[in-house]
């Protein structure tokens, strides 16, 4: 360890980069180029002391000026020069702060862009109180490290040490994060490490970052387990615990797990996991990591002593998909291998859908059992920034969706033995919809990206040119919320029903047993009815478009509605009458 250089070192001189590509190094400050001296394993050093706000770059054999790989600021932009950041400058005041435990949480994922019409870190401050009243313990940040442009999702960033310019000053993140701890609130970050973005992405000059040797959606793979990955898994692992350790995040969301290749003894993911609770331990504060997975692989969650990689939980992929079919009726791409109640019932009572089971859309096997995990290493939602944003018109469950079925979807998410996540909005069903938009300078890298997103939903029929244009301003200002719309309806009454879910789950232990083989699950396909039994509570669905009386036979202890989506829902004897798209939960 004492070859690898991050800002926790000691006696270190100030200025290091990485750079076994290169045959000559020069730090430029002050429009001066100062020639750094090779050290070991390709590492390059300079006495020079930089300080706070200070500006700086690399050439390398004569060609630059680059930023610093881990830039810590990069207040013009991805090509811009670095700008030296002093950590301990900021006050903090979150000393005795300690984060919630993830079983008990409620996670808000969150755009910082677009969550208010500033867009900036400072203003999510401004809406805090609304998300303490909801019952939020978690905000989620979609990606902050700096990236092309002035807008965009943030999953293409390229500076992964530096928080978007756009967003604010390094130090205001660090004030957003200080005053959510002390509203009682935990940050989670949203952190990609299977890809860079294509502009501004100079770490193939400096070093052996990526390989060929596996393919992904975005190109070469991050060299995770080739010649010279000793560094680069390095570089990301420090910049895991940069953030933890530096600007207090209390856990990260690691993007596409999937599209981390790695054959390593000690996969990068257990690695990670295991330095970041050495950190824990170092801090005394909680820290979390979750992962995002297609693979419906369970050995992600489950402790390195049993082979898995050791994180807290994973995104349940397959309980938004199932709960989604269910709701809308729609069947495209993966929707193919959902759809009715079956998967829904499964998904409550098994955690997963696809446990090695075979999938049309794959076309193969997919999955393995995971009823041995607990339903808090699973993060449920009904919807979140891919499953909207990745649509061709950004549209959200309550584009797609009846006020009533949005009830019930909210009933069922919030109920499930699963951790629940909110996106942006869905609280009070937005009207707004969440576009893909980005803000790329480079014209070419402009318009071929907004050619691939009309060539993504060709197969629609759609005309093209109704396709919303990514590089347009107005489809990033289309997607910001209209907080204005918590005051009128329906919004104001889905907010009250997911209030009130809320506190139910908070209230009744039943709700908060993260065994799924604790759920009975009992259903009729041809009714469009379901029954989810949490004993003592029972969740009781009419997803049917015209009234019903479903039988409880001896669900019931006490035959008490807690909840109930219609004021028209009543108990009769063993039935209970509910109209049309209706949920009422009771025990």
């Amino acid at each position: 360890m004492s070859d690898n250089y991050t800002q926790k070192g000691l006696n270190m001189p100030p200025f290091r980069v990485w750079a076994p590509n290169a045959d000559k190094v020069d730090l430029l400050m002050e429009e001066q180029a100062r020639a750094m001296i090779p050290d070991k394993h390709g590492w390059w050093k300079a006495e020079e002391p930089p300080g706070h706000g200070m500006d700086y770059s690399f050439m390398l054999d004569g060609e630059g000026p680059f930023p610093d790989p881990r830039s810590p600021w990069q207040p013009m932009g991805i090509n811009g020069p670095s700008r030296w950041l002093d950590h301990n400058r900021f006050s903090w005041s979150d000393q005795n702060w300690q984060p919630g435990p993830l079983s008990s949480s409620l996670i808000y994922e969150l755009h910082v862009g677009t969550f208010t019409p500033q867009g900036t870190f400072p203003a999510v401050t401004g809406r805090l109180d609304h998300l303490l009243e909801l019952g939020v313990t978690h905000i989620e940040l979609m990606p902050v490290a700096e990236f092309s442009g002035k807008r965009g999702w943030g999953y293409d960033g390229v500076d992964l040490f530096a928080p978007h310019h756009s967003y604010g000053h390094p130090e205001e993140l660090k004030g957003l994060i200080n005053i959510c701890h002390d509203r009682g609130i935990a940050v989670i970050l949203d952190v990609v490490y299977n890809h860079l973005g294509p502009l501004g992405n100079y770490l193939s000059r400096f070093g052996p970052y990526f390989t060929n040797r596996y393919l992904t959606p975005w190109g070469d793979a991050v060299n995770f387990d080739g010649p010279d990955s000793d560094q680069v898994r390095r570089f990301f692992i420090d910049n895991a615990l940069m953030w933890l350790r530096d600007y207090h995040f209390d856990g990260l969301r690691i993007d596409a797990v999937h599209a981390i290749f790695d054959k390593s003894a000690i996969h990068f993911l257990e690695q990670l996991a295991d330095e970041v609770k050495q950190l824990e331990a170092q801090l005394g504060r909680h820290l979390v990591l979750i992962a995002e997975s297609d693979l419906n692989d369970p050995r992600i969650v489950r402790p390195s002593q049993m082979g898995g990689y050791g994180l807290d939980a994973q995104w349940n992929e397959d309980f938004h998909h199932a709960l989604h079919a269910a709701l809308t009726g729609e069947k495209q791409g993966y929707y193919a291998d959902f759809g009715g109640l079956a998967p829904l019932a499964k998904v409550f009572k098994q955690s997963l859908v696809y446990d090695g089971c075979y999938s049309v859309y794959r076309r193969s096997l997919h999955g393995r059992p995971a009823t041995d995990l607990s339903g808090h290493q699973m993060i449920g939602c009904l919807q979140n920034h891919d499953q909207v944003g990745n649509r061709a018109f950004g549209e959200r469950t309550s584009h797609l969706l009846s006020r009533d079925q949005l009830k019930i979807g909210a009933a069922l998410m919030l109920t499930s033995p699963f951790v629940p996540m909110l996106f942006q909005g869905e609280e009070w069903g937005a009207a707004t919809p969440f576009l893909y938009f980005t803000a790329h300078e480079e014209p070419d890298l402009a318009e071929a990206v907004r050619q691939g997103r009309r060539r993504e939903f060709s197969a629609f029929d759609w005309p093209l040119e109704d396709i919303p244009d990514p590089q347009d301003p107005d489809t990033f200002e289309r997607s910001k919320l209209k907080w204005e719309e918590l005051h009128s309806e329906p919004h104001a009454e889905l907010l009250s029903w997911h209030k009130e879910l809320v506190r139910l789950r908070r209230m009744l232990s039943a709700l908060n047993n993260s065994r799924p083989d604790k759920v009975e699950v009992s259903f009729n396909q041809e009714q469009n009815q379901l029954i989810i039994q949490r004993k003592p509570v029972v969740i009781v669905c009419n997803m049917a478009d015209h009234p019903q009386a479903i039988p409880l036979h001896e669900t019931l202890e006490t035959g008490r509605i807690l909840l109930k989506s219609h004021e028209e829902i009543v108990l009769e004897g063993d039935n209970i009458r509910m109209p049309a798209y209706a949920v009422a939960i009771l025990d």
